[in-house]
């Protein structure tokens, strides 16, 4: 593996979580060697190998995949044929690497795992922002992403065709239902955050019941999430608002409940975001594949 001091152009661009993430995955499937490939193939034995889609896909970490095979080998050439963001047909070819094959075979698994899991990511994604289309609901992200992963993750959902919601704690201020019992009720909740929060701050609320909602808006909250509400309650929530377009309405944001089956009934009642923990904490792996090419 290449030190910090050689970093080839591949991995430079991603931020150092990222790259510490690679290592841990390298060591993780590498740490005792590849005793496979050192018996059946020579140390200067070259090939080639590519990367194949194998169903229709929404691509995602190309430049993961990369700095991968560039931390086991920075001799091996890595040509991505696509970019993050593409819609794939099966048998694309997404990649092509050249060089020494134990270290083509060695960073095999660790490459497709990214590639996997994200492009499961940014297809799913895709799949929602398709649901809604025509609507004015925004498909957005959670922070039930696997630990480590969260850049990654949420980069995926922008691939296909979503946004994101709270990068981390610190990125803004959500009031919960266990910040609304702590502190002893919505109103009261809502008090102390504009009491302390940063005025470029926005403050949203978690309600689940109109009361809640009225309550919220009362307190001046400037975003309500209406939490597992059905599609009809959502739609007589925002009854309670001032029509879309008017200074006085607050960003709706809709979670709880949502799949691909009800995204659209949920759009149309009404909300402005709709966040789908589904779209990162339950992804399932897009069908990649790599293959020496003899």
């Amino acid at each position: 593996m290449t030190t910090p001091f050689q970093l080839p152009v591949s991995l430079v661009c991603l931020p150092p979580a990222v790259l510490r993430l690679i290592d841990l995955a390298l060591d993780e499937d590498l740490g005792r060697g590849d005793p496979t490939s050192e018996a059946i193939l020579g140390p200067q034995k070259m090939g080639q190998a590519v990367v194949l889609a194998k169903s229709e896909l929404v691509l995602s970490g190309v430049d993961v995949a990369m700095a991968v095979f560039h931390a086991v080998d920075a001799r091996l050439s890595v040509t991505p044929l696509f970019f993050d963001g593409s819609r794939l047909h099966p048998h694309t070819q997404v990649l092509r690497v050249e060089g020494h094959l134990r270290s083509i075979l060695a960073a095999e698994r660790t490459a497709l795992n990214f590639l996997q899991r994200l492009s499961g990511i940014a297809t799913l994604t895709q799949r929602y922002v398709s649901e809604v289309a025509g609507t004015h609901a925004r498909i957005v992200d959670t922070r039930k992403t696997a630990p480590g992963f969260r850049f990654l993750d949420k980069r995926a959902v922008r691939h296909g065709g979503g946004h994101n919601h709270r990068a981390d704690l610190g990125s803004g201020v959500l009031i919960k239902d266990n910040h609304v019992a702590s502190a002893g009720g919505v109103a009261e909740a809502v008090r102390r955050a504009k009491e302390q929060a940063p005025h470029m701050v926005r403050i949203e609320v978690e309600v689940t019941s109109v009361e809640q909602l009225l309550e919220a808006l009362a307190a001046g909250a400037e975003a309500i999430l209406l939490d597992n509400m059905s599609p009809e309650h959502v739609a007589q929530a925002l009854g309670q608002l001032p029509e879309r377009g008017q200074a006085r309405r607050p960003l709706v944001e809709v979670s709880g409940g949502v799949n691909l089956q009800t995204v659209r009934a949920y759009a149309e009642a009404g909300a402005d975001l709709i966040s789908v923990g589904a779209l990162t904490h339950s992804v399932a792996a897009a069908d990649l594949s790599l293959e020496v090419e003899v």
